[in-house]
This record gives C-alpha cells, structure tokens and sequence, in this order.
C-alpha cells in the first residue's frame, strides 16, 4: 500500500470519526430537553394537592364529619390548578367496604362537579351550602349531598379525589359516579388525592 493510499484512508477515518461524535454530541444535547419537557408537563400534576385543616393524608378523619357526630362535610383545600382549568369535581369514596379485610366495593359518599374554576376552598359543612354554579351527583344511598363515613367493621380509607378539568359539565343531571367518571374522560388536566381514615365507634 502506498504512503499516498495510507493518508487518504486515515483521512477517511478521522473524518468518520468526527461525524459519529457529533452525532453523539447531538443525541446528548436534544435527550435532557425531552427529560424536561416531561418533568415539566408531570410538575403541574404534582403540584395540584388537595389538603384538609381537619386531618392530614392518611390520618384519622374527625368524628364531626362521620355518622357518630354531626356528619358534616369536612374542609378541603386545593392549590395550584393547571392552567386551562375550567371547573372541578370531587369525588369521595371508601374502597374497603363492607370490611377492609374482605372489600367487595367502592362505596360512593360524595359526588359533586362544576365546580367554579376560581375556587380553592370548601368550607367545613359546604355541602349543605356549594359554591353558585356547582352542581350535584348521586352517592350510593341514591341521594345528592355529603354522606360521611359510617363503616360497618373496621378502619375504612376514604378517597377525596379532586379532578381539575377543561369542561363544565352542565348537561349531566345528578350522575353517578361512574357516569361522572365517563363524562370527564380526556378533559383532565390534573387531578389531586387526600386519603382519611375511620374506625366506627
């Protein structure tokens, strides 16, 4: 092989080797922007928290907001809705009835939507007064309105599922939660969860 055929083929190879590492320089840099786009598009879920002055997640809910006292509905509070946010609906369920050791069904206690979109708070005993405009489900005794915890035997958890969406939903009339549920799909836009706990006396 001739020194000139040499020069050419290591020519050849130093040029070869500068577009794979700019290629790979390339990969690099574009990779963390997806990263981020996605941790910024999961941000707003995760900064939409629901919360309670009554109890803390996972914490005993208060007698005053169950059958054995006054049975009112408990206060609730939310921060940082995803913009877009139209109105909201709240859900509230126990998961563990009739028993926690055996559950057999989702028992539905509260069911309200259309929310306003400038809320940010219920009021201890909203239920009985809900913010103009809002409107209300039915829970699994068939009725509208708050039913608090009353569990058979047991301590029961008790899901407080607020959705931020980008409708209203002013054609329902008193739905289920499970039409509830059906009406809101693909118009989430985030949606914040607070668990309590409560053992019938």
């Amino acid at each position: 092989m001739g020194a000139r055929t040499r020069l050419c083929m290591f020519s050849l190879l130093v040029a070869l080797g500068a577009t794979a590492c700019a290629s790979k320089r390339e990969a690099q840099s574009s990779a963390p922007a997806s990263r981020t786009d996605s941790a910024a598009s999961q941000e707003s879920t995760m900064t939409f928290q629901l919360t309670s002055t009554a109890f803390v997640a996972g914490g005993d809910i208060p007698k005053a907001h169950t059958c054995d006292g006054e049975d009112v509905s408990p206060p609730l509070a939310w921060s940082d809705a995803p913009s877009g946010t139209r109105a909201f609906a709240l859900v509230v369920d126990d998961p563990d009835a009739p028993d926690p050791a055996a559950p057999k069904m989702d028992w539905v206690h509260w069911v309200i939507y259309d929310v306003p979109a400038g809320t940010r708070e219920l009021a201890q005993g909203a239920a009985k007064s809900l913010p103009a405009g809002t409107h209300e489900g039915l829970n699994d005794w068939k009725q509208t309105g708050w039913r608090g915890p009353c569990p058979p035997v047991g301590k029961h958890r008790y899901f407080f599922r607020l959705y931020a969406l980008d409708t209203t939903l002013a054609d329902l009339k008193k739905p289920t939660r499970a039409a509830l549920e059906k009406a809101i799909e693909g118009h989430v836009l985030a949606r914040a969860e607070l668990v309590g706990r409560y053992q019938h006396r």
